[in-house]
């Protein structure tokens, strides 16, 4: 195999892994580093998820590698990085002494490899890294140009206008949480009122789940279980219901009834084309410190809640007899590696 065809091999291997990144709503970068055709380290973009500043490809794959050879250099090495590498990144892989950086596309704003400035050209510094950019440039930088402009059309949505019976959680509660999902306020049901929701997973799945919270609960609760099923090949909805989590709060309570919010599911469905074949229930697993953080988000006020004071006075299951379910299925206490086994199914 040729340097040439090598190069693009192991850069599509770094592109799955900024592909699993964009699912994971973090900005598309995947790297691998590579000795002697081995992979001995690999990440992608994961700085929202663990709230950590550092948590770049590049510096995933690092670590990754050093603990695997238990040694922080990684002489001979090639780190493959579907996007030019930032300052922090580049020294970071001239100390481990790593031999040879290829990048896909390139970045005008933070690239230090060359398009903002070149650490690796500085003759000043002790260790010399060759560096190569362009490998499977076009694709490198579609992936991102993708990821953004779903994410300026997210932020399009969440600029639509507030009903004056209802309050809007600010963005900034938010903070400690995975990225929002989707937003639609077009429904009939809906009357104006806006829908946060996630559709995660495969389109092409054999079949969709639908995950609903609890009085207590949001769709951030849920995500660990999403995340799951989607690992196992699943396709996933988790919406927040009107009241909860990123969707518009209307002020009173007597919106809420299981027939509506039924109905606005069903709309919800037959807007996207799909049809749940289950439906899950769960609540928040009760926690203290970030967990309860988590928890409260959507709410910073007593106004927000009239939601969860609706939804506790509920009969049991009372949304699934509205959607005319003859069951649902539980969601384990936590995450399973097989969590389709680890549901109970419970009939009404």
């Amino acid at each position: 195999m040729s340097n040439e065809s090598a190069d693009q091999a192991w850069m599509r291997q770094a592109l799955a892994l900024a592909q699993a990144a964009a699912k994971a709503g973090e900005v598309p970068v995947g790297a691998v580093l590579v000795q002697d055709g081995v992979v001995w380290g690999q990440g992608h973009n994961a700085p929202i998820a663990s709230c950590d500043p550092t948590a770049h490809a590049e510096m995933q794959a690092l670590r990754q590698a050093a603990a695997q050879r238990e040694n922080y250099r990684l002489d001979g090495s090639t780190l493959y990085v579907t996007l030019e590498p930032c300052a922090m990144c580049s020294a970071a892989l001239m100390h481990a002494r790593v031999a040879r950086v290829v990048y896909g596309a390139a970045e005008p704003k933070t690239g230090a490899a060359g398009s903002v400035l070149d650490l690796f050209a500085y003759p000043e510094l002790n260790h010399h890294t060759q560096v190569q950019g362009g490998v499977l440039a076009q694709e490198c930088g579609a992936l991102l140009q993708d990821f953004f402009r779903q994410r300026r059309q997210a932020q399009r949505q969440q600029a639509q206008p507030l009903r004056p019976d209802a309050l809007r959680t600010p963005e900034r509660c938010f903070a400690p949480c995975h990225p929002a999902g989707q937003y639609v306020s077009d429904l009939p049901a809906l009357a104006g009122l806006r829908l946060h929701y996630h559709l995660l997973g495969p389109a092409q799945a054999e079949r969709t789940w639908l995950l609903l919270h609890g009085s207590e609960g949001w769709s951030e609760s849920l995500l660990p279980w999403a995340q799951a099923l989607v690992g196992a090949g699943e396709r996933v909805l988790c919406p927040d219901l009107i009241g909860f989590g990123r969707s518009d709060k209307p002020k009173k309570t007597n919106l809420h009834q299981p027939q509506w919010h039924a109905q606005v599911l069903r709309e919800l469905c037959q807007r996207l084309q799909i049809e749940p074949a289950l439906l899950c229930c769960g609540q928040w697993r009760q926690g203290e410190g970030a967990d309860a953080a988590l928890l409260a988000a959507p709410f910073p006020d007593a106004g927000h809640r009239a939601g969860p004071q609706a939804l506790a006075r509920w009969a049991p299951y009372a949304l699934a007899r509205a959607l005319g379910l003859a069951g649902v299925w539980l969601l384990a206490p936590q995450p399973q590696p097989q969590p389709v086994m680890a549901m109970e199914y419970s009939p009404l």
